[in-house]
């Protein structure tokens, strides 16, 4: 089973940048992150597939970058950070067709939390 491990999760205020990073133990072509909010549903935040091609949640669209490192490491640079980007952030994986619905992915990383305060 692969293994995902994420770093880079903190605290910072309204207007800071965090970069989160995530290392898969083999290669896939879909790195995703989602992100849960206490009491809503898991969203699904970036995907970035083996040729650089990235999709974005509209509401981080401009705010936040995602990038493969390598084949095996994606990075979610955040910037312009609002207090409604507080969450656990999950990174995961999968083959085939890159999109942002999680049920489509069995890869999960253990979660990095994210706050931001106001």
């Amino acid at each position: 089973q692969v293994q995902l491990v994420e770093s880079g999760g903190g605290s910072v205020q309204a207007g800071g940048s965090l970069r989160l990073s995530c290392t898969a133990s083999v290669n896939y072509r879909c790195m995703s992150w989602f992100r849960q909010a206490p009491g809503k549903k898991r969203e699904g935040v970036a995907v970035v597939d083996d040729y650089g091609s990235a999709t974005y949640l509209d509401s981080v669209k401009g705010r936040f970058t995602i990038s493969r490192e390598n084949a095996n490491t994606v990075d979610l640079q955040m910037d312009d950070l609002k207090p409604e980007d507080t969450a656990m952030y999950y990174c995961a994986v999968k083959t085939g067709f890159c999109f942002l619905q999680d049920y489509a992915y069995n890869d999960w990383g253990q979660g990095t939390q994210v706050t931001v305060s106001s």
